[in-house]
């Protein structure tokens, strides 16, 4: 059962790494990376100060402020002021910015129509089922050792 789990695991960083790529490959599609593509819909429903967007991607704060700062340069985003904080201000997507991620989304969302042809739908579900119980138990483990 161990290694099963441990084959597991591999397994999810492999598939990590190949979206990953294709990611990159989609969002390249409209001169984005990643990166972009993640903070420009970690923003999209509400704005969010750039701690809380990296929060929320679970990556470093210092990262996320270079990104920021670059969508805000190419006018995807804008920071406004933060009225629960003045030195935090909110980045919020531009209309340039929600157009740019709904045609990335719509190119995801055909990516992800091609890759999963031939997989039932019943197996996507039993995979995304598993994984958010690989999940939970690594939140309840981690919270265990804090």
């Amino acid at each position: 059962m161990a290694d099963d789990m441990g084959l597991l695991v591999a397994d999810v960083y492999e598939v990590a790494g190949l979206l990953r790529r294709s990611g990159e490959a989609i969002a390249a599609t409209e001169g984005q990376t990643q990166a972009r593509w993640q903070l420009l819909s970690v923003v999209s429903d509400s704005p969010r100060t750039v701690a809380q967007a990296a929060r929320r991607l679970g990556i470093a704060r210092q990262g996320v402020q270079r990104v920021a700062n670059e969508l805000v340069a190419e006018e995807l985003a804008a920071f406004q002021p933060n009225p629960d904080h003045r030195s935090s201000p909110l980045l919020t997507l531009t209309p340039l910015g929600h157009r740019t991620l709904d045609r990335i989304t719509a190119r995801a969302t055909e990516a992800h129509r091609t890759l999963s042809t031939d997989i039932p739908p019943s197996e996507i579900a039993a995979a995304r089922a598993l994984l958010r119980r690989v999940i939970d138990a690594l939140h309840h483990s981690a919270s265990d050792t804090r």
